[in-house]
């Protein structure tokens, strides 16, 4: 290719990166500001200019995902043979290849999860633990490791680093040393004890160092503000004194120094490497000036060495809409509320999947699942098993796999979709979250084959298989159609249209434990760092109660300050709500309903329900009648909430069903005349006008 070409687009920063061919070189890049098109040009333009060999480049990140993505683009470049990896991966393809050289013997076992071998630990230190406080201890083992504490010295190094242990730190170290005994007993290899006997063989073998460095001439690493002490251990132990090494990042999007993580690598390059090559990236593409304006706010009060290196970015998309600051009452009131938000922005054109919720703990997550269920918007919890690892889609790429030769003839849509119908792809999504989450999984496979033969008519199932196997090498997921649920930390090198930023309250952000300046950095840097996931549209959001009628005496986030307008004009809005989200009793007990399933059918779950059971019947059949012929997902028409709810109040005119919560305007013209007709014991007539998507009952 022509060395020329590759740097075709890129802006002027992008360009001196691209061209700073020769290490050591650090490209400071801001959120959205493109780095992953600087670095993988830059590694396609040293590899079409000559400068290396492109089986001798070995790019390093963090996620199999970001390493896909680089490898597709490196691909799209004219460099295919460039190795981008995870440390991770890297680590173990070369510690398997070399093991019978350096080590002999039968190589160790692989474990990707502690706590199963910390719990054997733990009971024999004669230590009981429930599940969490296992997960705890193995987190705490995972730091000690990183950072290079062994048993006999974690005591100490957890009081230097102001540290607080999930229990004494002396059990925590008796725990910490069993486990590493019966982890050698039992010849098993954490991903911790891989990087570290990776850099030892290195270091210890010159012969296979020798081998390894002549493979490897030219290093880039990604995210290189969440490198730990262990694996910069090996990254030193790869270069070998050599200084052909690029490393990018931003010191504010630091948000792992929990788990070891330190921006000080990144933030000392200079001084390490005085000559190195220093390139800022400070041109937003991602977000509208106005998320910018914030983000760069976000960050004026920060301290701290990463402070000292902010990047001021400069938005360089058109204008769009102004942010949006939302006090509420009560937990359930903003939940709500947000669903409703997000109904209109998808009744408007956004698509569901350029959409994300964001909050601090995945603890959060379940009252937006519920008020989203309500609102029949479909959503995915971001952090569960990774796509290609779940049991529904390995046996469906399986199958498929299994059918490249055999329908060459066939349209591959029609085709696709006979194999997973067996596996569980039924016209509707079943109730149930699982049961969904499963369903949905398959729909997304069934979408992707939609995609490819809109992207190459007359694809055939061998050419689908072979898409199949690209994007399991790569973890390259299929998008699943559906708003985003995530945790902040889970949102990192993501991005969406929409983001509502939910529950920034003192206590959650910054985190009630976060106690030390630093401590308070990093949850700062968090905050940023979901500010600058928005592309468009940006809403923050918290509440003052955890339950409707509690005590409003929570307080709005510290990193709001100076960034929302002043209380006082928040004032009418909160009076409004208040008006609008009154306190719902049990028509029963009379007790106050917090449940937001209990608050739409107006009765405590476990009081007696009075409703028409054949009437809710009939209620659910034509609803499956109805999602079927619009192809669109049952809960879309109603949720089960508000079926029951209209079961039990029969309704007699639109104006009683309009005041039943989940039907609103859009959804009363749309199907108040048949449900109204089955209320009274009459045949609905048929539908006039099919479904346009989810998110109208909220209205």
């Amino acid at each position: 290719m022509d060395p020329d070409r590759v740097l075709e687009g890129l802006d002027p920063e992008q360009l001196e990166a691209a061209r700073a061919v020769r290490g050591p070189v650090c490209i400071l890049a801001g959120a959205g500001t493109g780095k992953t098109r600087a670095i993988t040009h830059r590694i396609a333009y040293a590899v079409a200019s000559g400068v290396v060999a492109e089986q001798q480049v070995l790019a390093v990140t963090f996620t199999t995902r970001a390493a896909g993505e680089m490898r597709g683009r490196l691909r799209a470049l004219g460099a295919p043979r460039v190795q981008a990896r995870t440390f991770h991966a890297a680590a173990l393809r070369q510690l398997s290849y070399f093991w019978p050289e350096a080590v002999g013997g039968p190589a160790p076992t692989l474990v990707d999860r502690k706590i199963q071998l910390v719990a054997h630990a733990a009971h024999g230190c004669a230590l009981q633990l429930d599940r969490t406080g296992l997960r705890d201890v193995a987190s705490e083992i995972e730091w000690a490791k990183v950072t290079q504490v062994r048993p006999a010295d974690y005591e100490t190094a957890v009081a230097k680093a102001g540290r607080t242990a999930p229990m004494a730190a002396r059990d925590v170290a008796r725990v910490y040393d069993a486990y590493e005994e019966l982890r050698r007993e039992r010849n098993l290899l954490d991903f911790e004890s891989m990087l570290e006997l990776t850099a030892a063989i290195l270091t210890d073998s010159p012969k296979i160092a020798e081998r390894v460095r002549d493979q490897y001439r030219y290093f880039v690493v990604d995210e290189f503000q969440d490198v730990n002490p262990l694996q910069k251990l090996l990254l030193d132990a790869w270069l070998g004194g050599r200084d052909d090494v690029c490393v990018v990042g931003d010191p504010n999007q630091t948000i792992y120094s929990f788990a070891g993580a330190t921006p000080g690598y990144l933030t000392g390059f200079s001084a390490a490497y005085p000559d190195a090559t220093v390139v800022r990236l400070v041109r937003d593409y991602r977000s509208t000036p106005q998320v910018v304006r914030v983000a760069n706010a976000s960050l004026s009060h920060a301290r701290g060495p990463a402070a000292q290196h902010r990047l001021e970015l400069v938005a360089q998309r058109p204008d769009g809409p102004d942010p949006t600051y939302t006090e509420y009452d009560d937990e359930p009131a903003e939940a709500t509320s947000v669903a409703r938000k997000i109904a209109a922005l998808i009744e408007s054109g956004t698509a569901a999947r350029e959409i994300a919720v964001l909050f601090r703990t995945n603890s959060q997550s379940a009252t937006y699942e519920q008020a989203l269920s309500d609102a029949g918007v479909p959503f995915t919890v971001r952090g569960a098993t990774r796509f290609f690892d779940r049991p529904e889609i390995r046996q469906a790429v399986h199958t498929l796999r299994g059918a490249r030769n055999g329908a060459d003839g066939d349209p591959l849509v029609a085709t696709v979709r006979h194999i997973l119908v067996p596996l569980g792809l039924t016209e509707t999504p079943p109730e149930g979250r699982q049961a969904r989450e499963r369903w949905e999984s398959l729909a997304a496979l069934a979408q992707l084959a939609e995609d490819v033969a809109a992207a190459r008519p007359g694809a055939t199932m061998a050419d689908f298989a072979t898409e199949l196997d690209a994007r399991v090498a790569t973890e390259h997921a299929p998008e699943l159609e559906g708003v985003t649920l995530a945790s902040l930390h889970s949102a990192k090198g993501l991005e969406w249209d929409a983001v509502f930023l939910v529950g920034l309250t003192e206590g959650m952000l910054p985190i009630v434990y976060a106690e030390s300046d630093e401590q308070i950095e990093e949850e700062r840097r968090l905050f940023y760092v979901g500010v600058t996931r928005a592309r468009e549209h940006l809403a923050m959001s918290w509440a003052l109660a955890r339950a409707p009628g509690g005590r409003r005496g929570r307080k709005p986030s510290r990193f709001l300050d100076g960034l929302r307008p002043a209380s006082p004009s928040l004032a009418g809005q909160r009076a409004e709500r208040r008006r609008q989200a009154r306190t719902v009793q049990c028509r029963i007990c009379s007790a106050t309903l917090t449940d937001a399933a209990e608050r739409k059918i107006g009765r405590c779950a476990d009081c007696p329900a009075d409703y028409d059971e054949e009437l809710l019947e009939r209620l659910k059949a034509w609803r499956r009648e109805t999602a079927s012929e619009q192809q669109v997902p049952a809960y879309v028409v109603f949720t089960d909430a508000t079926l029951q709810a209209v079961a039990e109040h029969v309704p007699t005119s639109a104006a009683q069903l309009s005041r039943i919560s989940g039907v609103g305007a859009v959804k009363l013209e749309r199907y108040g005349d048949a449900v109204l007709a089955l209320c009274a014991g009459q045949e609905p007539a048929s539908e006039g006008g099919a479904a346009d998507g989810p998110g109208e009952e909220a209205r």
